[in-house]
């Protein structure tokens, strides 16, 4: 389906799947609970599904996925830090075979790259990823993730763990990336053998790492109720080394209830996201400053912007868009950035302030075009705003919809 339904909106793929399904609107929305007439406005660009606890509902009532409602994953463009091969080639990498076990034995041609080698790569990843350099990160990653899975298994003892530390957070990285640009599958093997390489690390806050990212996986695939689950179990399982933690431990479980309370408030559930960014509010505090200690970006201003993000998920557009715009975000990676004036920018469509919202939008793509371009909702707002237009739409919004491919 990839690339059928990029230039329809929300609302139009919705109609667009009812009628594949055969289902009248009637059936639809006494399905999900709602009135004819919301269903019909929704389908015509008439009322903003902006909300994906919303759009996972009817989602599941098509019997589709949650992507499939979104237009994920999207084709990722070829640039000169991605060269000509993206996404089918960390495909390719993730499923080797003999990463199913290690009976089957990983050929090597001379020693295992040094770890330390080793780590500068991993680091340039993740750092490419806070950028918002998925072509880059992407392009390392099949190179990358073969030494490390080479490392895991060729040395011994410490040497050993450490090797699985690196394994552990390649994987994260693909995982990250993947979900950056919806290929959610892919995202989920990623995190999924990330947290099997933690494991084998014996590093908690690698382990904690990687349960954040399983933890993405699952708000990605519409699965709100079982992260927040799983946030509550990894934050259990964790809450032991908070006695005399670093700050890469205490960023790691301050993180963890950040995602916690988007999975909460997609899965409508007021009171836990108050729970989980509180609790995120305190690990903050004991931080005392913004920080990146394992790229989680995590500090005071990370959990301001989840109160902004949360409010938004919940439909609290007034709040967010009272309180969004007054975060300074300058300290922050590039990534945390970006992904903020996007929920600014849902906030203020919402009450109508077009110009500003495409302000921030424009902003936030001259920082990061690829995650502007991959991200659902900048290019949902986007293809509204165009459609709703009366008369020619500006220069500016009429570009910016080409350069996202959404008309």
């Amino acid at each position: 389906m990839r690339g059928m339904t990029t230039n329809l909106t929300i609302g139009e793929r919705v109609a667009w799947y009812r009628r594949r399904r055969g289902m009248s609107q009637e059936v639809l929305a006494g399905l999900v609970g709602r009135t004819v007439d919301w269903l019909s406005k929704a389908e015509n660009n008439r009322l903003e599904l902006d909300r994906l606890s919303v759009i996972k509902t009817l989602a599941d009532a098509l019997d589709v996925s949650l992507g499939d409602l979104l237009a994920e994953p999207t084709l990722m463009e070829w640039t000169p830090d991605s060269g000509n091969r993206t996404v089918p080639a960390l495909r390719s990498a993730l499923m080797n075979y003999r990463q199913l076990t290690p009976l089957l034995g990983v050929p090597t041609e001379g020693d295992p790259t040094p770890l330390d080698e080793l780590r500068v790569s991993v680091v340039e990843i993740m750092d490419a990823y806070q950028a918002s350099r998925y072509g880059f990160a992407t392009r390392r990653l099949p190179l990358v993730l073969a030494d490390a899975l080479i490392a895991a298994q060729s040395y011994d003892g410490r040497e050993r763990e450490q090797a699985n530390e690196l394994l552990a957070l390649t994987y994260q990285s693909a995982a990250m990336v993947l979900g950056k640009v919806g290929e959610v599958d892919l995202a989920w093997i990623a995190a999924d053998r990330g947290l099997g390489a933690a494991q084998q690390s014996g590093n908690s806050a690698v382990i904690g790492s990687l349960f954040r990212s399983v933890g993405h996986c699952l708000l990605s695939t519409g699965r709100f109720d079982a992260a927040v689950q799983l946030i509550g179990d990894a934050s259990d399982y964790l809450r032991p080394g908070l006695s005399g933690a670093s700050p890469e431990f205490l960023s790691i479980y301050g993180t963890l209830f950040l995602a916690g309370s988007m999975a909460a408030a997609r899965a409508e559930d007021r009171s836990t996201v108050g729970e989980f960014l509180t609790e995120a509010d305190q690990a903050a505090r004991q931080l005392g400053q913004d920080a990146n200690h394992m790229w989680t970006a995590f500090g005071p201003t990370n959990v301001d912007i989840h109160r902004v993000a949360t409010a938004g998920e919940l439909g609290d557009m007034q709040v967010a868009a009272d309180l969004g715009p007054r975060i300074d975000t300058s300290s922050l990676p590039t990534e945390r950035r970006t992904r903020h004036n996007i929920e600014v920018a849902r906030a203020l469509s919402a009450h109508n302030r077009v110009d500003d919202a495409l302000v921030m939008i424009l902003e936030a793509e001259s920082w990061a075009p690829e995650q502007v371009r991959s991200h659902y909702m900048a290019r949902e707002l986007v293809l509204t705003w165009v459609r709703n237009q009366r008369g020619r739409p500006s220069r500016a919004m009429a570009d910016l919809a080409d350069r996202l491919h959404v008309v």
